[in-house]
């Protein structure tokens, strides 16, 4: 990363790569260190087309966001945000209606610290380092800006794949369903066990692990599994399908390689109404 960094915090160690940073240098951005920089190289080296994976994910956040204000949601939580960069959940929905509140969970305080920047000036939305797990503490910091009794639209992308079976993510995920009103949405992308690109991936998830020394362990999941996160949710159309298949809105929503195309897997849920 070039420029100033005083804003890192000083608990931070730059030489280690970290996943949100990986994915930044994917992006293009410039949020992240030489370590991240030298995993993303080698891993592009074995997936090329992962670079063009980490854009699809981006476009399909701007969909999801724009379906969920269409269908009213004016109030947003991002658990596993990341780093911000370009398309941000935020000016996506606040561009569609600047009276949309956006709340972002992180546990890593590179991102968090750079959030706080970003998010200067802007008292529609907020930032808060937590796990995934602690569920309560992101609800009752998520209440001081969104409303718990209005519908919420929940967006976790390219996070679930980083919790192990261990953690019984599918529970984790039924205590957010639970704490969510009555039609809020669930948007979420995970990366698929199942495609053609199983080889290179399990490559390239070995490199990952290695590199991260066990820490931050990739964990691909078939569709059939990563379909469980959505229990409680009704999907909407067309389902759980590839990054690039969730309702495209044009050429650059696709990779020219199919297979990337599905190595993301990509949904959307909504919580339906109480009888």
């Amino acid at each position: 990363m070039t420029g100033e960094t005083s804003w890192v915090p000083s608990e931070v160690d730059t030489s280690v790569p970290n996943p949100a940073r990986v994915y930044d240098f994917w992006l293009d951005g410039d949020h992240n260190f030489a370590a991240d920089r030298a995993l993303g190289e080698q891993i592009l080296k074995i997936m090329p087309g992962i670079r063009d994976a980490a854009r699809l994910n981006r476009a399909f956040l701007r969909r999801a966001a724009r379906h969920m204000v269409d269908a009213g949601i004016r109030q947003f939580l991002d658990v596993g945000a990341g780093i911000p960069t370009v398309g941000n959940l935020h000016e996506i929905v606040q561009q569609a209606d600047p009276s949309c509140r956006v709340v972002y969970v992180d546990r890593e305080p590179v991102a968090v610290a750079h959030s706080e920047l970003l998010l200067q000036g802007n008292d529609r939305c907020a930032v808060i380092q937590a796990d995934l797990r602690d569920v309560d503490e992101i609800f009752a910091g998520a209440g001081k800006l969104l409303d718990p009794g209005q519908p919420t639209g929940l967006f976790m992308l390219l996070l679930l794949h980083f919790v192990p079976d261990s953690w019984d993510p599918v529970s984790i995920l039924a205590r957010y369903r639970e704490r969510l009103a009555p039609g809020s949405f669930l948007a979420l992308t995970h990366v698929a066990a199942d495609t053609e690109s199983a080889t290179e991936l399990g490559e390239a998830v070995q490199v990952y692990t290695t590199q991260q020394n066990q820490q931050n362990q990739p964990f691909p999941r078939t569709q059939e599994e990563v379909l469980r996160f959505f229990d409680g949710f009704d999907l909407v159309e067309p389902g759980l399908v590839g990054c690039a298949l969730w309702n495209p809105e044009g050429a650059g929503d696709m990779s020219d390689d199919p297979a990337i195309n599905v190595l993301p897997y990509a949904g959307v849920g909504r919580k339906p109404d109480s009888p």
